[in-house]
C-alpha cells in the first residue's frame, strides 16, 4: 500500500522519507475500537527531505512554518474503522498540504485609477441619493 507520494508533476517523496506512526483510535469502531490501532499518523521532514529543491523548500518553511515541529511536519486521520482507509486520508491530506505549500504566490496587484465613466455614475448617485434624502426634509418656509 504504501508508495512514493507524488505531490506535483516532478515532485516525488519518496516512501523512504516518509514516517508511519500507529495507535488506538478514539473515533468510531465499535466493539473493536479499543483492540485495533486504526489512527494514523503520518510525518514528513521537510528539512531533510531530498525530494525538495531549495526554493521549494524555503516556500514550504515560510507557509507551514505554523504546523512544522523540528522541521517535519505531521498529518493524522483517525475518522474511518480501517487503518487502511486511515493510511489513504493521511495521504490526501498530506499532498493537498504540500500541493497548497508549494503552490506560487499570487500575483501582485497592479494599482488602476477608476474610469471616467465610473467617477461619473458614482457622483450621480451620490447626488440622486442626496436629492432623495432632501425631498424627506420637511418644507421651510
Amino acid at each position: 500500500m504504501p508508495g512514493p507520494l507524488e505531490i506535483r508533476d516532478g515532485v516525488v517523496v519518496p516512501d523512504s522519507e516518509l514516517e508511519w506512526r500507529f495507535s488506538r483510535s478514539s473515533g468510531p469502531g465499535g466493539q473493536s475500537v479499543n483492540t485495533t490501532d486504526s489512527r494514523v499518523e503520518l510525518t514528513l521532514d521537510v528539512i531533510g527531505s531530498a525530494a525538495f529543491t531549495e526554493p521549494q523548500r524555503q516556500r514550504l518553511l515560510a507557509r507551514l512554518g505554523h504546523r512544522l515541529t523540528d522541521g517535519a511536519v505531521t498529518v493524522t486521520a483517525s475518522e474511518h474503522r480501517s487503518q487502511l482507509r486511515n493510511r489513504e486520508a493521511a495521504e490526501r491530506r498530506l499532498t493537498q498540504l504540500l500541493r497548497e505549500g508549494l503552490a506560487p504566490p499570487p500575483r501582485t496587484r497592479r494599482p488602476t485609477s477608476p474610469t471616467r465613466s465610473s467617477v461619473r455614475r458614482r457622483l450621480d448617485e451620490k447626488s440622486q441619493r442626496g436629492q432623495l434624502k432632501q425631498k424627506r426634509r420637511p418644507p421651510q418656509d
